[in-house]
Parts: C-alpha cells; structure tokens; sequence
C-alpha cells in the first residue's frame, strides 16, 4: 500500500508538470477537429507544385495526427501543427499555422516539405500570410 501511496501521486505530479498533459490535450483536440486538417488538403490539392512532385494527397487518417506535432496557443485559437502526408507519388511533411476566426480555420501558414531523393528535395508553400 505504501509503494502505490508514493508511486501514483509522482506519477501524477511528472505528469502535471512535464508539459505532457498539455501535449495530450492539443493531440486530442487536433484529433476532433476534422475540419483543420480537410481544408488544408483541399488547398494543397489544388497547387500545381504540390501534384506535380508529390501526386494527389490523400486524406489524413486519425493515425497521422497521433504521430504528428500539434500545439494549440491563444486559448485555442491558435494552432502550429506538423504532419505527415502521403501522396500518389511521395510522402512529405505538412507544416500549418492557422487562427480560428468565427468558428472556421484561416490558414496563415501551409507549407510541404518534400524529403525525398536530392533532386526532388523541396519546400512548397501553399499558403503564407505576411
């Protein structure tokens, strides 16, 4: 009884402190909100650069979040989030920064970022407000 009287509130406490939760929050909140992520797609789709070198991007599945970076800041109305996508062609980093403005996203920044072989190496900005 004593090891789980001292183990469970440390836990509790490294939790609470180490920024975890709110990494866990932000994820969680990502994760719900399709609409962030949809739209961003949509306008990527819609660039020349990004079919040309990359193909079609296909739509994010829930793991994709999961695995992606996500901090929400101005009392979530703010949003920084990289992401992996994949398309018909090439796979590649997805760089968003977006404000909440009436209940829709307005993106400021979309930026993908294509790792791929020496000559495909690329930033293609989709989106990037001054």
């Amino acid at each position: 009884m004593i090891p789980v009287l001292v183990i469970l509130p440390s836990i509790i406490y490294l939790f609470t402190s180490s920024g975890i939760g709110k990494m866990a929050t932000d994820l969680t909140q990502a994760y719900a909100d399709k609409e962030l992520y949809e739209e961003t797609i949509e306008k990527a789709n819609s660039n020349k650069e990004v079919i040309e070198f990359i193909g079609e991007i296909k739509p994010i599945n829930k793991m994709m979040i999961l695995n992606g970076e996500v901090k929400f800041t101005g009392n979530n109305k703010i949003v920084n989030s990289t992401i992996k996508i994949t398309g018909e062609k090439e796979t590649a980093k997805m760089d968003i920064t977006a404000k909440r403005e009436n209940d829709n996203w307005q993106d400021e920044k979309i930026n993908i970022r294509v790792k791929g072989p020496e000559n495909n190496k690329r930033t293609i900005e989709i989106v990037n407000a001054p």
